[in-house]
């Protein structure tokens, strides 16, 4: 097993839309694949799910926003534990325990969700005053709350057998990400060619760098073998372009400009100068193209993109639109499939 963190402390890239077409693709591809919902905003949750079996996982049998509701679950769940990240951490952070473990949910044959709650950013401040306190080795209430997220998905990885691990993670660099970063085997960022993106590079790579050096240096080598601890590798396994919709305002030569200066930062900035992975193609993975129109579609259906037909809507043009999609996210999936196997093998 091996897993994917999509990072970039800069919001609004598609972060959470790439995380839930490249797990519906990997699968496609006959990977065993646990998809994670570490973003307290838990977007890629209610991407899988729907709202009755949202109002259940989330114990609302009322909402302002919903209305009555009969809660559910899908048949598929009937006869499962599920729970969210934020219950699985509920009793570290009420100070009365360890980690609570829950079954992941089936969404299809080989492919399983850890849903997030938007609780889950109360783990924040804890998460924060446990980080120093577990330099020691000693303070073992924070070396078990650091590490919390990496056993719950290790826990949930092996009972599902997952070949891949792909953790959705909240744009920023504060405490929850730490620790889910440190979850991560690799990492891969999600950016637009835009002034943002870069600015969010140029802080995300030393904090990556810090993370991991204060890890693997100060805080692993003493913490007691009874505790499963992460190794903390995070290895930048490249970046895939966000392409944004072409404005009149936008011209392409904007784009190209702020394109071009991407592989820089990133070798400067999250590679710091010296690449932890080798990559003959450079860290560019592919270029992901906007298609903006059909999100609605896909949301209506409840399926990814690439899977709609006439019948939801897809017709004419927008089904050719459909079938370049298909491909696209299968060459992306190939490629990730293709760099993992390298950061396995290194």
């Amino acid at each position: 097993m091996i897993s994917l963190a999509l990072f970039n402390n800069k919001g609004g890239v598609g972060k959470t839309t790439l995380t839930y077409h490249l797990a519906h693709m990997l699968e496609r591809l006959g990977q065993r694949v646990l998809a994670v919902d570490l973003d307290p905003q838990s977007n890629l949750t209610a991407a899988f799910l729907d709202e009755d079996d949202l109002a259940a996982l989330w114990n609302e049998s009322s909402s302002p926003v919903l209305g009555q509701l009969q809660p559910r679950l899908l048949p598929m769940l009937d006869a499962a534990n599920p729970g969210t990240l934020a219950a699985a951490v509920g009793p570290i952070m009420e100070g009365l325990g360890d980690i609570e473990l829950f079954d992941p949910i089936r969404i299809r044959d080989t492919l399983w969700l850890l849903p997030g709650d938007l609780e889950l950013s109360a783990f924040e401040e804890k998460l924060s005053d446990a980080w120093p306190r577990s330099f020691t080795g000693i303070d073992m209430a924070a070396i078990r709350a650091t590490t919390a997220f990496h056993r719950i998905i290790s826990a949930a990885a092996q009972k599902v057998r997952a070949d891949i691990v792909l953790i959705d993670v909240g744009p920023n660099l504060g405490a929850i990400n730490r620790s889910a970063l440190l979850a991560s085997d690799t990492v891969l960022m999600p950016l637009a060619a835009d002034l943002f993106s870069l600015r969010g590079l140029i802080n995300l790579g030393p904090a990556l760098r810090q993370w991991r050096t204060t890890w693997q240096e100060t805080v692993l080598p003493k913490v007691p073998s009874a505790i499963e601890a992460p190794a903390g590798n995070m290895v930048p396994l490249g970046y895939v372009i966000m392409q944004p919709t072409m404005r009149l305002d936008r011209p392409v030569a904007a784009y190209r400009r702020w394109l071009d200066r991407i592989p820089g930062v990133f070798a400067d900035e999250v590679l710091g100068g010296a690449p932890l992975l080798s990559q003959a193609g450079g860290f560019e993975i592919a270029t992901v193209r906007n298609y903006q129109s059909l999100m609605p579609l896909a949301h209506d259906a409840r399926k990814p993109m690439f899977d709609l037909r006439s019948a939801d809507g897809a017709i004419g043009s927008t089904l050719g639109l459909v079938q370049r999609c298909y491909k696209e996210f299968r060459s992306l999936a190939e490629m990730v499939l293709a760099r993992l196997a390298g950061a396995k093998s290194s």
